[in-house]
């Protein structure tokens, strides 16, 4: 079972380790694997959502999405995207960018680093975005409460996540701007790249967030007039129409998996400017980890196991917090990216631990009440 879900994902990941070795040596290897990961761990959010909307689906849409979905995911965002970043960033064409990182390294690092400031506020509000809105959420169920609780309350005032996120980048413009002024204001022009660009994320997260819940809606309503349909049928004394549910609301469910795979990507793909430049070990890690996203989506149609690891979305979206912070903080210091990786699969571990615990916890409290419950049952008499 295993082995047939997750096959093809561990054929991909030997094929993309090999070719990182052949490419940069054991340095490349270790990225790679790093971004692997941190796709992984940043994208099981995404496999758990996808897996809720492709249950309503039949087999015909499922394919679809399994296959031309995950390749405009693979290949799209986690291969076209990077490279697209690269080339607005720093004003090139994109063929040029992918010729320059190939061919012409030391050029194409040189550039990369000029335009590291924009990539790193536009990515870093990005982030914080997603960040923010996640732990201002009053949640049923909380991973570390003592943060999570009061934070949820501030949470109720309206608008709060962008008003910190603003203030946040307002603050790292202004102490660019001065760190630039004391070295003789050569790079003040850069603060105010860091300002527009830090909006521009802020912007773009708005956009995919009002995007994705415009096809929720749309979403919801097919499926409302589906619902409808079926209760009129049955009043009527006519069979459901199982095809007709399957069918109607499929589009929009396949245009709402894309846009949201595209939103849960965005993470992924910004997180890596914060481990690596380098657009051939991006590709190769992040497009490993949207492999092992779209057999974990598979495997949660069939087993629907994941759901157990409660932690897990709190673990991913801590790391997504604290790729926020680095990525601001890489605009004005370096950052060694093996450290950086290694805090998002740290923490990413500890939420899988935690929920593992709390499982086990509550596993032995039910063996507990059970065993109560037969002791009074012979106590009884019955």
């Amino acid at each position: 079972m295993v082995l047939k879900t997750f096959g093809w994902s561990f054929a991909v990941t030997a094929l993309g380790l090999v070719a990182a070795v052949f490419y940069g040596g054991w340095t490349a290897f270790g990225i790679v694997a790093i971004l692997s990961v941190l796709e992984i761990s940043l994208s099981f959010d995404n496999a758990v959502v996808n897996a809720g909307i492709l249950k309503k689906m039949n087999a015909f849409w499922q394919k679809i999405f399994l296959t031309i979905g995950v390749l405009i995911a693979v290949f799209g965002m986690r291969l076209v995207f990077p490279v697209v970043i690269v080339a607005i960033s720093a004003k090139v064409g994109p063929i040029d960018a992918v010729d320059l990182a190939l061919n012409d390294k030391d050029h194409y690092q040189e550039l990369v680093t000029d335009a590291h400031p924009s990539i790193a506020a536009f990515g870093g509000m990005f982030l914080l975005m997603i960040f923010l809105d996640f732990i201002f959420e009053d949640r049923d169920i909380k991973w570390l409460s003592w943060l999570e609780r009061p934070l949820a309350k501030l949470g109720k005032v309206d608008m709060l996540s962008v008003c910190v996120a603003l203030i946040v980048l307002m603050i790292t413009s202004m102490t660019f701007a001065t760190h630039a002024h004391q070295h003789g204001g050569a790079h003040v022009d850069k603060a105010q790249t860091v300002l527009l660009s830090g909006i521009a994320g802020l912007i773009t997260y708005m956009i995919v967030g009002g995007l994705s819940g415009y096809f929720e809606d749309r979403l919801e309503e097919a499926e409302e007039r589906e619902h409808e349909e079926e209760e009129a049928a049955e009043r009527a004394g006519k069979p459901k129409s199982a095809v007709l549910l399957a069918g109607k609301a499929a589009f929009f469910m396949f245009l709402y998996l894309e846009v949201l795979d595209a939103s849960f990507s965005f993470d992924g793909v910004i997180g890596a400017f914060a481990i690596t430049n380098d657009i051939v070990l991006m590709a190769l890690g992040l497009g490993i980890g949207a492999m092992y996203v779209r057999s974990l989506t598979v495997y949660l149609v069939r087993q629907g196991t994941l759901d157990d690891y409660v932690y897990l979305e709190h673990g991913a979206h801590y790391a997504i917090g604290a790729l926020a912070v680095i990525l601001m903080v890489t605009i004005q210091y370096q950052i060694n990216e093996v450290i950086t990786g290694l805090v998002g699969v740290i923490l990413i571990g500890w939420s899988f631990w935690s929920s593992v615990r709390r499982n086990r916890a509550l596993a032995a409290a039910e063996g507990k009440d059970l065993n109560s419950d037969e002791k009074t049952e012979v106590s009884s008499g019955v």
